[in-house]
């Protein structure tokens, strides 16, 4: 069931007990559209080695009155180059979509990415999609050509915000 009025989300930084939910979430929406990838399975099963460690920051989302602050909603920032964070794993709980969840979300982690100085927004994604690649849009995200190496096979669209 959708919930039918926004609801307000608190975002919280990485807690090493939010890691299942992490995992969980991720799964959910790769599981739904796609396959989970090798790739995936290695940054959700070691997000301390693969994201916290390289720099990075993961962040929750949990809303209140639902299920007691359990986790609805996830995101991470991973550096790639000097200047450039992609934007990856982020995933909203199935029941909580559509409640404006997103949108908060990507106004936190655009304004976390200004306060670090991030030149460069980047994310991967696919184009079956359409929902969030609305949301990526109505935020200022264009597309840049898809480089060869990339490490999602399910990605067929490269999007990114010039935010200096």
């Amino acid at each position: 069931m959708q919930p039918r009025h926004k609801q307000t989300v608190s975002i919280l930084p990485y807690r090493a007990e939010f890691k299942d939910a992490f995992f969980e979430l991720n799964a959910e929406w790769l599981e739904a559209y796609f396959l989970i990838e090798s790739y995936d399975l290695k940054v959700l099963r070691n997000p301390q080695e693969m994201i916290l460690d390289q720099g990075g920051e993961i962040y929750f989302g949990t809303v209140d009155g639902v299920d007691d602050g359990t986790v609805v909603a996830t995101f991470a920032l991973t550096p790639r180059d000097e200047g450039v964070i992609e934007l990856n794993k982020m995933a909203v709980r199935r029941d909580q979509r559509g409640a404006g969840i997103g949108n908060q979300l990507m106004d936190y982690l655009i304004a976390r990415c200004r306060a670090r100085g991030v030149r460069t927004l980047e994310l991967y994604s696919n184009t079956r999609l359409d929902n969030a690649l609305h949301l990526y849009r109505k935020y200022g995200f264009v597309e840049i050509p898809l480089p060869t190496d990339c490490v999602y096979d399910r990605a067929n669209i490269r999007m990114q915000l010039a935010l200096h």
